[in-house]
């Protein structure tokens, strides 16, 4: 995971500042380590799921690439429903009840997972889950699970920081 690892000043997705970021397009557009990374999270994906959801946008090739491991269908997640064409934040097939695990890639403060979940419960899906490739450590893991949700990260920063 080092090749995902850069320094520099960057402006996270929640909107905080950091001398560091994960660039999550650097294992998830090189197919070995993409299918590696998903050979882990496939182990990872609790028994009883029925369907994966994938966050836009980088939760959409983990989700892609874990769907045809596991063969679990999956659906995407909007963060916002788009002012044209198809109008909906799920693409995909998602009948309630559904059991979803929720796919993500990496994790700050939270926002963007519970987002996603809470969209997907709006269209009467069961979310319990949410899995990550890496979990910066920045209260994420406290956000998802007062939420009532499990979460489990492949990676943390810490133990990153510490391979590195």
């Amino acid at each position: 995971m080092e090749v995902a690892y850069k320094r520099g000043e960057f402006v996270l997705s929640s909107g905080k500042k950091s001398d560091y970021i994960f660039d999550k397009y650097a294992f998830e557009t090189q197919p070995k380590l993409l299918n590696a990374i998903t050979d882990y999270l496939a182990e990872m994906v609790p028994p009883g799921t029925k369907r994966l959801a994938g966050m836009e946008i980088g939760g959409i090739p983990l989700a892609t690439a874990l769907s045809i491991k596991t063969g679990l269908p999956f659906v995407i997640v909007k963060k916002t429903a788009k002012g044209h064409g198809i109008t909906r934040q799920i693409e995909g097939h998602l009948s309630k009840g559904d059991t979803v695990t929720l796919i993500e890639d990496v994790v700050t403060t939270g926002g963007q997972s519970i987002n996603g979940v809470e969209i997907l419960r709006s269209a009467g899906a069961a979310v319990k889950n949410v899995i990550c490739v890496i979990d910066r450590e920045e209260g994420g893991r406290e956000h998802i699970e007062s939420k009532g949700l499990a979460f489990n990260p492949l990676f943390t920063k810490s133990t990153l920081i510490a391979y590195k």
